[in-house]
């Protein structure tokens, strides 16, 4: 069993086909898969989505390209969502240098709104990072010093300083369709060092399809393609690099239950 650990089931482009596109999942050896909060004005048809089937988890928070018209200073508006059985992580968060839809003073107030949300949620904060890597190993660092949390880089295209900081945070890396592509061989050997019990997968749907399917919309049951080709950095069979990932998933997704296992019921007020 594999783990999509982020895609966006709400975006239009899956959402047509919500229910092909998790069957074509399971269909692929897919056991579940977490639907990424990107803005929390668009949060309720994220856990939807996630209500709508049982091996899909959400997470809430909002994306740093949407940090300038929704800011969020503070974590109470994160922390409205957590009790939810469905919600299993913050985010995503982070700081975005490559194209600042946002200028970089509310990335900065919403990434750390979100750590502390994540912090005292006790869930993982998901963080997208781009062309920031210093300023993103000085927010992680400084809000580690404030007090102990989990969390993973997501769709990891950073330097080996990046990786190398951010396994020392105690967080985890998760390996997108990227990791395929013909020129990303410098990505490449940044994955080979991180340790495989430190390695997530996912594809960020609908966006980044792996190669073979590289120009085309993206959807979970392509995070096969991502994990073969993560087995042969690691050296390991796809089914060792599967249970592996997958191992991992579980242990930074405390909130997630394996497919089989019962979920905790929703209390209503």
């Amino acid at each position: 069993m594999l783990i999509d650990s982020h895609c966006h089931l709400d975006f239009p482009e899956l959402a047509a086909d919500a229910d092909g596109v998790v069957a074509r999942a399971r269909a692929s050896g897919i056991g579940a898969m977490v639907t990424i909060g990107t803005e929390l004005a668009r949060f309720p048809g994220v856990l939807a989505m996630a209500e709508r089937f049982d091996n899909v988890w959400c997470s809430v928070g909002t994306h740093p390209h949407a940090s300038a018209k929704e800011l969020v200073t503070d974590p109470a508006p994160l922390l409205a969502h957590v009790a939810h059985p469905k919600v299993v992580a913050i985010g995503e968060t982070g700081l975005d240098y490559y194209y600042e839809h946002s200028p970089r003073p509310p990335q900065m107030m919403s990434f750390r709104a979100h750590i502390a949300a994540a912090r005292a949620a006790k869930l993982p904060v998901i963080v997208h990072t781009r062309d920031a890597d210093d300023d993103t190993i000085a927010v992680l660092e400084d809000e580690m010093g404030k007090g102990a949390f989990t969390g993973l880089i997501h769709c990891f295209t950073g330097t080996q300083r990046l990786a190398d900081a951010s396994l020392a945070l105690g967080l985890s890396i998760s390996v997108s369709g990227i990791a395929t592509f013909k020129n990303s061989g410098a990505l490449r050997d940044v994955i080979k060092s991180v340790p495989l019990d430190r390695l997530l997968v996912e594809t960020d749907a609908p966006f980044l399809a792996p190669v073979p399917h590289r120009g085309k919309t993206n959807e979970p049951a392509f995070v096969v393609h991502t994990a073969a080709t993560l087995a042969g950095l690691k050296d390991v069979t796809p089914e060792e690099l599967a249970a592996a990932t997958t191992g991992n998933f579980f242990r930074l997704f405390t909130k997630a239950k394996r497919p089989g296992a019962t979920a905790p019921s929703q209390t209503k007020p």
